[in-house]
């Protein structure tokens, strides 16, 4: 064993400056210290991989007692990921330092004979930006048939159109439940069930969405479809007539605008539905390419003979034929249906699974969109981290090379938030999750992006922190009947108080699930689709919403801040926030009463760490605690704090 010890970690500025992802040509100055017997006798290489493999020599130093090696390493002209490990030359032999955490990447060295894991960089395209009025806003979701149910006199016109094309409609009433099961002689769950939210709803809740600090209103598919969540489609150019026509969206987007509000729709591209123009597998509409190997739209499917149902289909469900994305026709059409939204006066677009479209094709659909409108915002549905995703074959995609997304929905801040609060993991996990996507993702990608703590898609986010089975494959009737203890349903609640302090106080834009404020439950498809309750809402959830989104709307440094990271114990976890003499520091507690002590020296993973200097207070309390540089706060037990520089 070496008489020395080194250390490298990627998310101190001591050890890679400047912090995270790097432009195309721009340069960074990586660190290794040595401490121990053999200083004078060791030195040490730099490692890098960015497609070529290349070794650097680095400029010995001494600082204190440590033996510094400085490297000072140029990004190369195009994006890519690049890696670095050190090698280090003692009288024993030859030693490795690379990442400790084989996953991440990310992190703390360790040391080896072996080779070693090695550290990430990502780099990105040198023009990239994301639109500035999309970076850290405030985001609310809605799944239009579930929001609000408004005045609307195209009502019946619209149920008696889809019930002429011969779709199942079923009316609910706004406090029943969800359907779930089979209906009469169906053979399997169909989402036919309608509250008949709509436009005319939005836009009577606008002052609601004002005083939750709502900045971006992104809404599930809005196009004519004979299912409630419409991701089967059936015409891309037609709103579904159940929430209204082009004057109700016009309206709607005016009304948001006048609020201060941009309007995300919702891009379903990887496939459309078997009840649509295009396909027309009941030959409804005429012309559709089931039926017609002469259709204009035939190219759009696969009809090999080797799929199970005569062509291919999203995750074979029959009901969704999915398409080739790269048919020029089709790039051409979703393209013009994109950018003729955005003209209309859209903010921007999420494309549903992106991970499951084209790098070609989302390229293609960015350019297209910022020719329409540069401040267009492009985000992607990807679940896992959208640096080292990888498609079937072992490739590398491109979201985060600035070619493509602006952002994407961070589910893996959901994930890493709810193993924290469930005690799956502990403070110093949840600091090397949230630090290693910090870390990789570019800065303007980071501040675009979606942050999550529910969606259409997951378990409501309350019933998560309440105990409920995640992504269990729980029969339907189990998940209906499910109710938390009494005991876990109150710490649900004071778990769901932290996680959106965190939530509110991370760089990326928040994005509140319709209903989580008040309070909703439910666990997987079609539970947490559950209608707003209206009339019902947890007050004391609400009030605190408004609380987290006043902080971060009122105070620049949660807007826009630098983001520093510190775990000052396995149960607590802290945020800093710094910018233009705007401070502050969100603490979450998971565990019992505690004093924290904290200093500046207490974020040392990430930039921009509190220089904690004057009179913070508490915006969830009203609080107040003096700091000359250092101090202490009392952490009441399972609680958060968000302490803003007054």
């Amino acid at each position: 064993m070496p008489r020395f010890s080194v250390f490298h970690d990627s998310r101190e500025l001591a050890s890679r400056e400047p912090f995270g992802a790097l432009r195309c040509g721009q340069s960074v100055t990586l660190r290794l210290f040595i401490t121990g017997e053999d200083l004078d006798k060791t030195h040490a290489l730099l490692r890098v991989w960015d497609g070529e493999e290349r070794f650097l020599e680095g400029e010995a130093s001494f600082d204190g007692g440590a033996k510094v090696f400085s490297f000072r390493v140029t990004a190369p002209a195009r994006p890519a990921i690049m890696w670095y490990s050190f090698r280090i030359h003692s009288p024993e032999g030859f030693f490795y330092a690379g990442a400790e955490d084989p996953v991440l990447r990310s992190g703390r060295s360790v040391l080896t004979q072996e080779l070693p894991h090695d550290w990430r960089i990502t780099v990105y395209d040198a023009d990239f930006r994301t639109p500035d009025r999309f970076k850290g806003a405030i985001v609310y979701q809605i799944f239009p048939d579930r929001f609000r149910r408004g005045e609307y006199p195209g009502l019946e016109a619209g149920l008696d159109y889809h019930r002429g094309m011969g779709r199942r409609i079923t009316v609910k009433d706004w406090d029943e439940e969800v359907d779930y099961l089979p209906r009469g002689e169906e053979p399997y769950y169909s989402p036919s069930d309608f509250y008949l939210g709509n436009f005319a709803g939005i836009i009577e809740k606008i002052p609601y969405l004002a005083s939750l600090g709502v900045t971006v209103l992104y809404l599930n598919p809005i196009f004519e479809s004979p299912y409630n969540h419409r991701y089967s489609i059936s015409d891309y150019e037609r709103i579904d007539p159940l929430l209204g026509g082009e004057e109700d969206l016009a309206r709607l987007i005016s009304e948001l605008k006048a609020a201060g509000m941009s309007l995300v729709l919702d891009g379903v591209f990887s496939h459309t539905g078997d009840d649509s123009r295009y396909f027309d597998r009941r030959s409804v509409y005429g012309g559709g390419a089931y039926h017609d190997p002469a259709s204009p739209y035939r190219e759009w499917y696969d009809f090999s003979r080797r799929w199970k149902h005569g062509y291919r289909c999203w995750w074979d469900f029959e009901t969704l034929p999915e398409v080739e994305e790269l048919t020029p026709s089709f790039m051409e059409f979703t393209a013009k249906v994109m950018t003729e939204r955005v003209k209309q006066g859209a903010g921007g677009w999420r494309l549903d699974v992106a991970d499951e479209l084209p790098d070609e094709y989302i390229k293609f659909l960015r350019r297209r969109l910022k020719d329409a409108d540069p401040d267009a915002l492009l985000i992607g549905e990807v679940w896992e981290d959208a640096v080292m995703k990888k498609d079937g074959w072992g490739n590398r995609r491109e979201y985060v090379n600035g070619l493509e997304l602006d952002g994407v929905m961070d589910y893996p801040f959901r994930d890493a938030a709810l193993d924290f609060l469930l005690g799956k993991t502990d403070s110093y996990a949840l600091k090397a999750a949230l630090g290693a996507q910090l870390e990789g993702y570019p800065s303007d990608f980071m501040r675009a992006q979606f942050g999550y703590l529910g969606s259409h898609d997951t378990e409501r986010i309350l019933s998560a922190l309440q105990g409920a089975p995640l992504r269990s494959g729980m029969p339907r009737t189990m998940q209906a009947r499910w109710k938390p203890t009494e005991q876990n349903a109150r710490l649900g609640k004071k778990r769901l108080l932290q996680a959106s302090a965190l939530q509110f106080s991370m760089p990326f834009s928040p994005v509140l699930y319709y209903g989580d404020e008040a309070g909703l439950t439910g666990l997987e498809d079609p539970f947490c689709r559950r209608p707003y309750p209206w009339g019902h809402e947890d007050k004391e959830l609400l009030a605190h919403y408004r609380a987290v989104s006043g902080a971060r709307t009122n105070c620049p440094a949660l807007r826009e801040g630098l983001t520093s990271f510190a775990s000052p114990s396995r149960d607590v976890f802290a945020i800093g926030r710094r910018a233009c003499g705007s401070e502050a520091v969100t603490m979450i507690n998971r565990g019992g009463e505690t004093t924290v002590s904290l200093s500046p020296a207490s974020f040392k993973e990430g930039e921009g760490a509190p220089s904690l200097r004057g009179v913070f207070r508490d915006a969830l309390t009203g609080e107040e605690f003096a700091f000359a540089g250092e101090g202490s706060v009392h952490m009441p037990e399972n609680a958060a704090r968000m302490l803003i520089l007054s």
